[in-house]
């Protein structure tokens, strides 16, 4: 994916913004982000698996921005399939969101935003329609993922003494959700929070990616991925307070911490700061007990 590529796009569907200038600015799993000018971003699949997620956030997120608390990165144009140049997927134009990347910061310091981000989940966990986004890998009953996360223990990538198999194996039985289907971030992890400049405070919320909907635990296991038991516990407090959250959608969202911790820990040996987010969302799961 290159920047004379994405330019291409611009120049043959969105000819008024072909001339801004643009830089590569975040390489995800998924796709590309490239900075177009001062206020806007290019949003670019880089594989076939990501073209039908782009899909979703150019039908989905239109709608739900309005009512979120927080600047979300809904398209404000839209890319399609091209034959010149030659591009085989949908793409977008967002709204750039000025900040710093909670990944970037501490732990410790995330708790200045637990109650903003319990505020924006409160918002957006609400009944989805029949025809919402289906993610199999998300918002899923826990025994949906037990094969992949005992595969994951068992392969040496994710350090194990056998804690995390015996926790794994008590939530795993924890009842599934009967509530409501609820739309879903999907990937609610610190690289997808955005902080406002000069503090700590929560300015948007990105990458909508794998949103769906399902059981609001996949999202609330943010609270063992972002937070440290401090923050953990302001946020817990926060989201009971507004959703009346009972205990086994929390070990329900503690059981999500593990699966999507031990899939940092298995896919991020070229990334360290993922790495870094794997043990901390592991050592988090575990030091609840």
């Amino acid at each position: 994916m290159t920047v004379d590529l994405v330019r291409s796009l611009l120049a043959a569907q969105h000819p008024d913004l072909a001339s801004l200038p643009l830089v590569v600015v975040a390489n995800g799993w998924d796709n590309v982000v490239l900075r177009l000018g001062d206020d806007l971003a290019v949003r670019v699949p880089r594989r076939e698996a990501a073209a039908g997620l782009v899909a979703h956030e150019q039908e989905w997120l239109p709608g739900l921005a309005p009512r979120l608390p927080l600047p979300v990165p809904a398209p404000v144009r839209v890319g399609t399939p091209c034959a010149d140049p030659f591009f085989p997927w949908a793409w977008s134009v967002v709204p750039w969101f000025d900040g710093l990347s909670a990944l970037e910061i501490d732990p410790a310091l995330r708790r200045a935003f637990a109650v903003d981000l319990a505020a924006f989940l409160a918002a957006l966990h609400v009944p989805a329609p029949p025809e919402a986004p289906v993610n199999p890998f998300r918002g899923v009953p826990l025994a949906a993922r037990d094969a992949s996360v005992r595969e994951r223990l068992a392969s040496g990538h994710v350090p194990d003494d056998g804690s995390l198999l015996d926790l794994w194996s008590r939530l795993v039985e924890v009842p599934a959700w009967d509530g409501p289907a609820a739309w879903l971030h999907g990937d609610l992890h610190p690289a997808n929070l955005v902080l406002a400049p000069r503090d700590h405070r929560l300015g948007a919320v990105v990458d909508f990616g794998d949103m769906t909907s399902g059981d609001p635990a996949t999202d609330l296991a943010t609270a063992w991925i972002t937070f440290d038991a401090v923050g953990r516990r302001t946020f817990r407090e926060a989201v009971t307070a507004r959703c009346g959250t009972d205990d086994a959608t929390w070990a329900r969202a503690r059981a999500w911490a593990l699966v999507l911790g031990s899939a940092f820990a298995a896919h991020s040996d070229d990334d360290p700061a993922f790495a870094g987010l794997a043990a901390h969302t592991l050592a988090q799961v575990l030091g609840d007990d």
